[in-house]
């Protein structure tokens, strides 16, 4: 089916419906709202912000210019189309074992769909290499190409969304040692180095047929469990690595170049290769995407104070969002502090414009799409509540110095009626208000997903 977005390019005021008392939805324990409860509750929260000097109609028009890219490996567990040893590898856990995970791409792409008709806004949809689909053939990774990927780029066409793109350096025999870029052995360093190259290419084909630029990020797993004795050797290997990659050509209007640090993960506790510190600088030297993961950092550390930082130096940034728990756990986004702080700095800055956000957790304990919905609408509300601040009042009070009135306002903020200019955008987008949403879910999983074995 083909998803339908609302066209925010007409005032917002002025969309009218046609049933003033439909009833859209209904928050657990309370009366069903309707249509005309959503507006009224509106244009009560409308007066106050404006009050404020907000305008909430350009905040809305601004949100739903903003594409969200979906991850395609909470639909699965990380699983793909083509596994080579039958182990995730690389680190990488998907805990749980709830029913009903998409075991083909038709399966995967009907789950996208469903997610995406309970989210507001546009869409993106972000794919690791192994997704392809190989017609039951055994395609190694250095051997993949676009017409792999063309069920999913007819399927993006349809639907009208952007594709992002990521190659895929684990859960094969090649990384079983846990080193694929950065390895001792230039055989396997040059395997990886097609299959990157192989997917800087998918990503460029992918977004010339869109007139979409792809993201293609890369990550790797390359690391030591214990103190390694020669650090410098593995970075001088990952460097030479990405150059011959990057050196190779791919139409860089359609493919966007990203490279995705981390702090260490299962299996490299000690070390890890590619570094937060080591790919800013590899970035600012290439001028290309820096992508931070808000899970990829020490606990006390959030990409938010980063984000104006790795800014005035690299052309764009890719955000994983994503809600680490004690360690580099990817749970569930929820609109927590990180979150919101996450958002703020983006509209305060001026940076949306130069920010690719797509989401990146994995949860099988839950229903999978659930987890989408939850996490993006999240993400969504959280650019909502930013835009909605009275930026240039905050500004004013901190260049004046005064922090007591900057603080006053700001706490003031957070009891606005935000939750009913939340609500309103997702009737105008026609997508379920409140919870409604989970009972889709509920019969989607009743009539599809239970019937997956």
């Amino acid at each position: 089916m083909a998803l339908r977005f609302a066209a925010f390019s007409r005032n917002i005021a002025a969309v009218r419906f046609q049933d003033g008392n439909k009833p859209v939805a209904t928050m657990k324990g309370e009366a069903r709202m309707t249509t005309k409860t959503i507006e009224q509750a509106y244009r009560l929260a409308k007066e106050r912000y404006a009050a404020l000097g907000v305008d909430t109609d350009a905040a809305l028009r601004r949100l739903a210019e903003v594409p969200i890219s979906l991850h395609c490996w909470q639909g699965d567990d990380v699983g793909g189309f083509e596994n080579f040893d039958g182990t995730l590898g690389g680190g990488l856990a998907a805990t749980g074992n709830y029913p009903g995970k998409a075991r083909t791409p038709d399966e995967l792409r009907a789950d996208a769909e469903q997610a995406f008709s309970l989210i507001p806004g546009p869409h993106r949809f972000n794919l690791h290499a192994f997704y392809g689909e190989f017609g039951g053939r055994t395609v190694d990774r250095d051997q993949i190409g676009p017409e792999h990927f063309r069920g999913w780029l007819d399927w993006a066409k349809r639907n009208r969304i952007g594709l992002d793109f990521n190659p895929t350096c684990f859960s094969h025999p090649k990384a079983a040692d846990g080193f694929t870029l950065s390895h001792p052995d230039r055989s396997i360093r040059r395997f990886w180095i097609a299959h990157c190259i192989a997917c800087r290419r998918i990503g460029a084909a992918m977004g010339r047929a869109l007139k979409n630029p792809v993201v293609t990020n890369i990550w790797v797993p390359d690391g030591m469990k214990d103190t390694p004795a020669d650090r410098a050797g593995f970075r001088a290997r990952l460097e030479e690595s990405l150059d011959e990659i990057l050196a190779a050509k791919a139409d860089r209007r359609w493919n966007l170049d990203a490279v995705e640090g981390k702090l260490f993960g299962i299996g490299c506790e000690s070390m890890t290769v590619g570094s937060h510190e080591f790919y800013l600088g590899y970035a600012v030297k290439h001028q290309i995407l820096l992508t931070l993961d808000a899970g990829h950092y020490h606990p006390t550390e959030t990409i938010a104070d980063k984000i104006s930082a790795v800014l005035r130096f690299v052309p764009a940034i890719l955000l994983h969002v994503s809600r680490g728990v004690r360690w580099d756990s990817d749970h569930v986004v929820i609109l927590n502090d990180e979150l919101i702080a996450i958002a703020q700095e983006l509209v305060r800055g001026g940076f949306l414009d130069r920010t690719h956000i797509g989401l990146d957790y994995f949860d099988a304990s839950i229903n999978r799409i659930a987890a989408w919905v939850i996490g993006t609408r999240n993400m969504a509300r959280a650019l909502l509540y930013a835009l909605l601040e009275p930026f240039e009042r905050l500004r004013d009070l901190e260049l004046a110095g005064d922090y007591t009135g900057r603080l006053a306002t700001m706490e003031e903020l957070k009891t606005l009626p935000f939750g009913a200019v939340w609500d309103y955008y997702c009737l105008t987008q026609d997508v379920p208000v409140g919870d409604a949403w989970l009972a889709q879910v509920r019969r989607y999983e009743a009539d599809v997903l239970s019937k997956r074995r």
